[in-house]
């Protein structure tokens, strides 16, 4: 697959609003998916936003492998000026870490005692930057769904005496140089289908899955066998959920739109999409 380009007129627009008030701001709260932090990290934003200290925020840590993001947070922090910190927006797991952390980050700071902590939240799209907002603050302040880039414009929120919020919208990067970040992207839905088509994504995943997790993936789809496939395994999954069309033939639209519901909706359980190691993909 070749490398994955998408760059539509709102993100251009993100990175000036990021550039115009990264003077205004202390810290760079950055919310990474927990089932992959490294695809969801944006390259971009830490050039962007390099003279920062930062915040890794693993969101959906509830839906991740607990094995893989403790290796991934043992990574991040051995990064310099980078602490990463692990939660769940929508069950409020760890949220209170969050302006601790940034307090943290600060350390040290003259202007620490007089004025809150200032943060830049940024993230790609759909990785819960909008939700984690909104149990942050208690409101809701932003609109939170599945469409990438729903977030137009920078925005100043409040969360207490200390602490306030610069949102920013969904942001990504100009190319994939890894398809491999494309296909992760794609599965959870932080690109549109009509960049990275919903049949090849699909099949990619339910092959990272046999690999990975293959007792999860046999008793989701109650499969007594993995072919070795991804246009098989595809094939294997429509037939046992009875994804089917005129002739007996799987219906193929209709088995990856529900795979990849399964997926961003969790019903997986606790699985990863990559690890430090970079097992599991084709």
């Amino acid at each position: 697959m070749a490398a994955v380009q998408w760059f539509p007129g709102h993100m251009a627009k993100t990175k000036r609003l990021i550039l115009d008030n990264l003077k205004r701001v202390d810290v760079v709260i950055e919310v990474l998916d927990a089932r992959a932090p490294l695809s969801s990290r944006n390259p971009l934003l830490r050039e962007l936003t390099a003279s920062k200290p930062r915040l890794a925020v693993l969101n959906k840590d509830d839906l991740a492998d607990p094995s893989a993001t403790a290796l991934w947070a043992k990574q991040f922090n051995k990064e310099g000026r980078t602490l990463p910190v692990r939660v769940s927006a929508s069950t409020r797991k760890g949220i209170e870490a969050i302006p601790r952390s940034c307090r943290e980050l600060c350390r040290g700071a003259k202007w620490l005692s007089r004025r809150p902590v200032r943060a830049l939240i940024a993230g790609i799209p759909n990785a819960g930057k909008s939700t984690l907002i909104n149990t942050l603050s208690g409101k809701k302040r932003t609109a939170a769904g599945a469409t990438p880039g729903l977030t137009r414009d920078l925005r100043r929120i409040p969360i207490n005496s200390s602490f306030e919020l610069f949102d920013t919208p969904g942001l990504l990067w100009h190319k994939f140089e890894d398809p491999l970040t494309g296909l992760i992207l794609a599965s959870l839905g932080a690109i549109k289908e009509t960049i990275l088509p919903d049949e090849e994504v699909t099949g990619e995943f339910l092959y990272y899955m046999s690999n990975t997790y293959p007792a999860v993936l046999q008793e989701r789809y109650k499969l007594d066998e993995l072919p070795e496939t991804p246009h098989n395994l595809v094939e294997a999954v429509g037939r046992m959920r009875g994804c089917l069309i005129a002739g007996g033939k799987v219906d193929w639209p209709r088995t990856c739109q529900m795979v990849l519901k399964d997926l961003r909706e969790g019903r997986f359980g606790q699985v990863s999409l990559e690890w430090p190691d970079g097992r599991g993909w084709s």
